[in-house]
C-alpha cells in the first residue's frame, strides 16, 4: 500500500533565495539560467551540452506528439526563450516545481504519480532471458523530473555520477512517500560549474554527492506536497491497478554464474 505524502517540519523554499540558477516560469516553460554550465541530460534530447539554460516544458494532460523537437522549439519560442539546452518535459504544472539548495548544490523538481512504476521485489512472472515479455509501451510526459546543479567543476566521471545519485535520491525519496520508486517516464539532468572549484568525485561521502542527495530529496518531497495537498481531486494512486497509467516490471531475468 502506497503512502500519502504527509507534511513534515521544514524551511518554506519561498523564503530561500537560489544562487546557482536563476529561474523563471513563462508561459508553462520553466528556464533554469547560469551562463556557461556543463549539462548531462537523460531527458528526451539527452546528452552533453555547454551553454546558458535548461528547460521544463509543462504539457496538458493526454498530450502526444510526434514531432517533439518541433512542439519544444515552438514553447520555448512563445515563452520568449532563445537559449538552446536540455530539456524535459512534465505532466504536471510549474506552479508545483520546488527547488531546495545545500551547500554546493541546489535541485529543482516536479513531481506527480499518475504513472507509476512498481518493481516488486518477488515478482510472478517466470524467466524471460530473451525478453519476450517486456512492455513496450508509448513515451509520456514526465512525472517525476529533476534537475540538480552544483557550483564545482566535476570531472566528466562525477557528472555523470551526480546524475546517477539524484536519480537513486529520486527513487528513495518516491518509494518512501509514494510506495513506488518510480514512474514510467522520470528524467534527470546534472549539470556543473565549469569555471568552480574542482572536484574529482561526487558520491554520497562527498560534499557534492551529499549535498545534491540533501536538495533532491526535499525538493522531491516538497513538490509531492504541492501536487498533492493543493489539489482536492489529486491523490497518490495506492497500486498500479488504481492509477490511470503505470507498468509492474513483473517478468524474471534468468540469474548465471560466470
Amino acid at each position: 500500500m502506497s503512502e500519502s505524502p504527509n507534511p513534515r517540519p521544514t524551511t518554506d523554499a519561498q523564503t530561500i533565495d537560489p544562487t546557482l540558477f536563476e529561474p523563471t516560469i513563462e508561459e508553462g516553460v520553466l528556464r533554469l539560467r547560469r551562463p556557461g554550465t556543463r549539462w548531462l541530460s537523460g531527458g528526451w534530447n539527452g546528452g552533453e551540452y555547454e551553454g546558458p539554460a535548461a528547460y521544463s516544458v509543462s504539457v496538458p494532460e493526454g498530450w502526444s506528439c510526434e514531432d517533439v523537437e518541433g512542439y519544444v522549439d515552438d514553447r520555448l519560442a512563445a515563452a520568449g526563450f532563445e537559449d538552446p539546452g536540455p530539456t524535459l518535459i512534465t505532466g504536471v504544472d510549474h506552479e508545483h516545481v520546488r527547488g531546495a539548495r545545500c551547500g554546493p548544490a541546489e535541485a529543482y523538481a516536479t513531481a506527480g504519480v499518475s504513472n507509476p512504476a512498481a518493481l516488486p521485489m518477488t515478482p510472478d512472472g517466470d524467466p524471460d532471458p530473451d525478453g519476450e515479455n517486456l512492455p513496450d509501451g508509448e513515451p509520456v510526459a514526465g512525472t517525476v523530473n529533476v534537475v540538480v546543479g552544483t557550483t564545482r567543476s566535476l570531472a566528466p566521471g562525477a557528472l555523470a555520477n551526480l546524475l546517477s545519485v539524484a536519480a537513486e535520491a529520486k527513487a528513495a525519496t518516491l518509494l518512501a512517500r509514494t510506495g513506488f520508486p518510480g514512474t514510467t517516464s522520470d528524467a534527470v539532468i546534472a549539470a556543473a560549474d565549469p569555471d568552480g572549484e574542482p572536484a574529482r568525485f561526487s558520491g554520497s561521502a562527498t560534499r557534492v554527492g551529499a549535498a545534491a542527495r540533501a536538495c533532491v530529496r526535499d525538493a522531491v518531497y516538497a513538490a509531492l506536497r504541492s501536487r498533492y495537498e493543493n489539489d482536492r481531486d489529486a491523490a497518490v494512486p495506492g497500486s498500479v491497478e488504481d492509477a490511470a497509467y503505470g507498468v509492474s516490471t513483473d517478468v524474471r531475468g534468468r540469474v548465471f554464474e560466470l
